[in-house]
């Protein structure tokens, strides 16, 4: 066995695929949850709380790498400052951080919080990786299933995804914390571009569900600007995963005959 890795949000859907990557790499794995969790061969469960910094500076001790996974819908910024100043007293080695694609190009809340906490690491003088990744598949399905619920599709024009499988993400992300600090990385998307419609359809085939007719919407505001605009998208000198939504349907769905 090589040195600690601390990994943040490592009970998560990223965490869950990550995890193992890193054991099977050689590495002791401490994981940070809010909940107390049996240990594991080879990982170790500590408890604490990033929001309320409570437990942190006893998660890093030790530990010559973090991996930050650890997100929500808010409060990422405040949850990030805690992590980082206990990895600076604790002299930690290298953090890693996964970030959201467009965080710096689309005015929302939940993306500002984004850029707040990838400058809070790029500020923190803790060498670091951030990495910043496409909305996974596994968003982009409960996202589906929501929207095909309703009688009529919204389809908001304009607004394109590049979905990622979030198992391609892990493997990077082990990659990029076993390596060397190398600041902020080419972003990592999806191989193919969908709007609304085209993410449905898929998913309704192999659920066995009828179509549903689409119903053309304007996103407004600033926000939707940047949409129409690609904002969100990285077109050019992304890393490119290979898995596709329709690939990654297939297999959770439990079907493979999907239409081409």
């Amino acid at each position: 066995m090589t040195s600690t890795i601390l990994v943040t949000g490592g009970t998560g859907t990223l965490g869950g695929h990550v995890v193992p990557l890193l054991r099977a790499a050689g590495h002791e794995v401490r994981v940070l949850s809010r909940r107390e969790r049996a240990p594991e061969p080879g990982v170790e469960y500590v408890t604490g709380d990033l929001m309320k910094d409570e437990g942190v500076e006893a998660a890093v001790a030790g530990a010559a790498t973090i991996l930050h996974l650890a997100g929500g819908p808010k409060g990422d910024e405040v949850a990030t400052r805690s992590l980082v100043r206990a990895a600076a007293r604790a002299g930690t080695g290298h953090l890693v951080y996964i970030s959201v694609v467009g965080a710096d190009r689309v005015p929302l809340a939940w993306l500002r919080m984004k850029l707040a906490a990838e400058r809070t690491v790029a500020d923190s003088g803790i060498p670091f990786t951030t990495l910043r990744a496409a909305q996974f598949h596994d968003l982009a399905l409960k996202m589906v299933r929501q929207m095909t619920r309703l009688p009529v599709l919204p389809s908001p024009g304009g607004l394109r995804l590049q979905p990622v499988d979030s198992a391609e993400v892990a493997a990077r992300l082990a990659e990029l914390t076993l390596g060397t600090p190398s600041g902020p990385v080419p972003d990592m998307t999806g191989p193919r571009l969908y709007d609304l419609p085209a993410l449905a359809r898929p998913y309704l085939h192999l659920s066995g569900r009828r179509t549903r007719p689409s119903l053309p919407v304007r996103i407004p505001g600033k926000a939707g600007r940047a949409y129409r605009a690609g904002a969100n998208l990285t077109l050019e000198g992304a890393e490119v995963g290979k898995r596709t939504w329709e690939e990654f349907l297939a297999e959770r769905l439990g079907r493979d005959d999907l239409p081409e």
